[in-house]
């Protein structure tokens, strides 16, 4: 099977790449850099998600495609400008429009699957995430409507993690003290690790994900359900 990662190179991406290889899939990652990935074996694409992605024309086939890029940029919302409201839709909302829109042809040609990414801030309200909130509820729009649209040729669903420890969220645990907090506020007592994450990833896009489509999964330490 043939699987493109885009964003794979660090963090959740990475693990799903690292997953999928230990499978025995072909697995193409389109990046910024592949300093992290550049001794596993690998096709790399050099590419920014809010340039031009029309590189990603070319695959002829695809089974899947797993959407990884994101942001967290966490301030009060007096102190939000429009251009980082901007900022966080551009890359993750836009940003994955375009990629899905230049896969598609490859996409429908291998049945594929399609994963993109929330956050447990668009079901709980958190503080302060009003930008990355915003954007990722849209991408859970984005998400049931491609499902219904292109069934049942192409399943689309997102993961929407709580806290997981990323160079993407390094500052948020970047000291005993934080980490600590930060897991207490998990009703499982911890943050989440990569590979918690991309095994739901790569479930959802191979063949035992076949009868799940549209839908939007906590993986989250039990914070968008338990209280």
């Amino acid at each position: 099977m043939k699987y493109l990662v885009v964003g794979g190179s660090k963090g959740i991406g990475k693990a799903c790449t690292e997953i999928l290889l230990q499978g025995g899939h072909e697995v193409i990652v389109a990046s910024r850099s592949n300093s992290e990935i550049s001794h596993l074996p690998i096709e790399h694409i050099e590419l920014d998600v809010t340039q031009d992605v029309s590189e990603l024309e070319d695959f002829e086939e695809l089974n899947g495609l797993i959407f990884c890029p994101g942001s967290i940029n966490l301030k009060p919302f007096h102190r939000m400008d429009i251009e980082l409201f901007k900022q966080d839709m551009e890359l993750n909302v836009y940003g994955a429009i375009k990629t899905i829109q230049a896969t598609l042809p490859a996409l429908k040609k291998g049945n594929g699957s399609v994963v993109l990414f929330s956050t447990v801030a668009v079901s709980q309200g958190m503080p302060f995430h009003a930008s990355v909130a915003s954007a990722k509820g849209a991408l859970e729009g984005l998400t049931r409507s491609l499902a219904a649209e292109y069934a049942p040729d192409i399943r689309v669903n997102a993961i929407a993690p709580s806290l997981t420890d990323t160079p993407l969220a390094e500052s948020l645990v970047s000291n005993d003290k934080k980490r600590e907090a930060s897991e207490a506020r998990h009703p499982l007592k911890k943050i989440g690790r990569p590979k918690d994450i991309a095994s739901l990833a790569v479930h959802l896009v191979s063949e035992n994900g076949v009868w799940i489509s549209g839908q939007v999964i906590g993986v989250d330490g039990g914070m968008s359900r338990l209280r």
